[in-house]
């Protein structure tokens, strides 16, 4: 079994949020999230993928009739069972201490590490200007009529059409999302545990993505 490299990243799941307390008294508001224990399933190399990164996988699918041929022939040729998730993480030249069947676990975390945490943030659905890019709104009395409305998006005789990239009502939410400079508080290895100080992205049980 292989500790995590200091620069590869792990895979974990949201748990929810809670609060922990310090010696001192102060108060945290914290993320708990199941990280890990993650297999490696292929391990590429910049001579003959142009690139280096390992790819790691999570969660074992227990009925492997619900993996296709395609995926099956990878893991069969990885000599690992076919697991739910996969995710790919750069690593430098001298992280390739990893080899395929190694576990990558939250044992290579320690309180006080920054890390970065990717994930798909909650879906709001179609959603209005005001919403969904902070527009004031018109007054909202005195029957103005123009109240949540975007106004006006013309541009009279130049250039005769609207603008590209001009805020609309939209869908707004369900993209990837990532948050720097996050915090560890503490790690439960027995738990395969992380508690990072602050929010991730997206709702309870969302797939993110751990960094250093």
């Amino acid at each position: 079994m292989s500790e995590i490299n200091r620069k590869t990243g792990i895979i974990g799941k949201k748990l929810g949020m809670t609060q922990v307390f310090a010696e001192n008294g102060n108060v945290s508001v914290v993320t708990l999230i199941e990280a890990g224990p993650c297999t490696v399933i292929q391990v590429k190399t910049k001579e003959r993928d142009g690139y280096a990164a390992v790819k790691l996988g999570f969660q074992e699918i227990i009925k492997t009739k619900r993996v296709n041929k395609p995926m099956k022939g990878m893991f069969d040729k990885a000599g690992q069972k076919p697991h739910r998730l996969l995710r790919e993480f750069r690593v430098g030249a001298s992280e390739s201490a990893l080899k395929v069947g190694d576990m990558v676990t939250v044992a290579g975390f320690a309180a006080g590490d920054v890390v970065k945490v990717s994930g798909t943030s909650k879906g709001k659905g179609f959603q209005g200007v005001m919403k969904r890019h902070n527009y004031r709104g018109g007054p909202g009395s005195h029957g103005s009529m123009f109240n949540r409305a975007p106004g006006s998006i013309g541009a009279s005789s130049f250039p005769s059409r609207v603008w590209k990239n001009t805020g609309l009502p939209g869908h707004m939410g369900a993209v990837r999302v990532t948050v720097s400079n996050l915090r560890v508080v503490d790690v439960k290895p027995e738990q395969n545990l992380l508690i990072i100080k602050g929010a991730v992205p997206g709702p309870t049980g969302n797939i993110v993505e751990i960094t250093k």
